[in-house]
């Protein structure tokens, strides 16, 4: 059985049920179940028309569910309406679907939540991870969204700036590389920009291509994470980066200066330069601050403080991380950087070791792992 197919195929089969005037939490509902029951059954044999075969099975899973509830028994005249079996509409429902999970009866923070975990296949482990909260705290916040637009007819979809959040952290998880959803992201991505003429869609597009350049390299042979002062930098897509510098070009001609715009700006600046030590960094350093002024965000201020220690010099890096939280993610590990390239080693490498055992995926826990060690045997030559 194809998992990566029956996950695909997830966002036009709960699609069509929402068409069909399933409300949102009932009709995931009946999606799962049609998945667990294509788990029991494709094994032996695969239907000809799989998108098809989940339709059928999710509108009687739905159906069964809407006659056992008491309180909507007017909803058992749509048994007449269920579909029968065959070849369903080619139709990708996907980026429409983003738009209808950003409803307007919710909060932008718990419309991206709850699109993640119904659209976009992340756990909502990954989704906590994103956002810096913990696990326990997304899940109630997704569990109240469900709530909020059960029983909600989605006839007035969400807004743009909502599912450019989702595309954006659908695009990050997949290049971390924990779910490979990248390449996805940025074929809805295409096809909003297309639909739409909106500066910070073509500022989120040239941010992911100018990103995903740089995939090929970001890893050696046998998958351990490789820093972007160590990539191969013949390695990366000239293509991908030709065409995302010229999509945001175009945009920040415009004057209308968004978030994604300058975090595309930063990226094009590394893909820009040859080298890391041919690298803009006081313009990048530049650009992070638009990117405080626009968002305040402390991710945004942690990065800042890297660039700062390359332009700088590390103990000006090193004073920037001291006004920011050491319980932020990644914290440690860029002071553990900031600390080497000042010469301190034993800080450094201590610092590297304990960075990993809060590392957020493998890879990376096993990269500063190997820092730590690479350090300690310096030190003990």
């Amino acid at each position: 059985m194809n998992d990566a197919l029956l996950r695909s195929l997830v966002p036009s089969v709960l699609a069509v049920l929402v068409r069909r005037g399933a409300d949102f939490a009932a009709a995931e509902d009946a999606v799962q179940d049609a998945l667990v029951e294509a788990v029991r059954a494709w094994p032996d044999e695969q239907p000809r028309d799989p998108k098809g075969w989940l339709v059928t099975v999710a509108w009687r899973r739905f159906l069964d569910a809407a006659r056992a509830d008491t309180a909507r028994r007017r909803r058992e005249d749509r048994t007449e309406e269920e579909p029968a079996p065959g070849p369903a509409p080619a139709v990708d429902d996907t980026l429409q679907l983003y738009f209808l999970c950003a409803h307007p009866s919710l909060t932008p923070a718990s419309a991206v939540a709850l699109t993640l975990r119904a659209v976009g296949g992340l756990t909502t482990r990954q989704i906590a991870q994103a956002y810096l909260v913990p696990e326990a705290t997304m899940a109630q916040r997704i569990s109240r969204a469900k709530r909020t637009v059960s029983g909600v007819r989605f006839d007035r979809p969400g807004d743009v700036s909502t599912v450019l959040r989702v595309l954006y952290l659908v695009f990050n998880e997949g290049y971390s590389g924990d779910v490979d959803l990248a390449a996805e992201a940025i074929r809805l991505t295409r096809q909003l920009a297309a639909a739409i003429d909106h500066p910070e869609v073509a500022g989120l597009l040239a941010l992911m291509l100018l990103h995903h350049a740089r995939r090929a390299a970001r890893t050696a042979a046998d998958g351990s994470l490789v820093p972007l002062a160590e990539q191969d930098r013949g390695r990366w897509d000239t293509e991908a980066i030709a065409e995302g510098v010229g999509i945001l070009q175009a945009a920040l001609a415009r004057d209308r200066l968004g978030e994604f715009q300058a975090q595309a700006a930063v990226a094009a600046l590394h893909a820009d330069a040859p080298t890391t030590e041919e690298t803009d960094w006081v313009q990048i350093v530049e650009w992070y601050d638009e990117l405080i002024r626009l968002t305040d965000s402390p991710v945004v201020r942690l990065n800042r403080a890297v660039a700062v220690g390359e332009a700088d010099g590390p103990r000006a890096g090193l004073a920037a991380l001291t006004t920011l939280d050491a319980a932020l993610p990644r914290h440690t590990a860029v002071a553990a950087y900031l600390h080497e390239r000042d010469g301190d080693l034993t800080t450094a490498a201590r610092l590297y070791a304990q960075a990993a055992r809060t590392a957020p995926n493998l890879p990376e826990r096993d990269h500063l792992t190997r820092q730590a060690a690479r350090l300690n045997t310096r030190l003990r030559g």
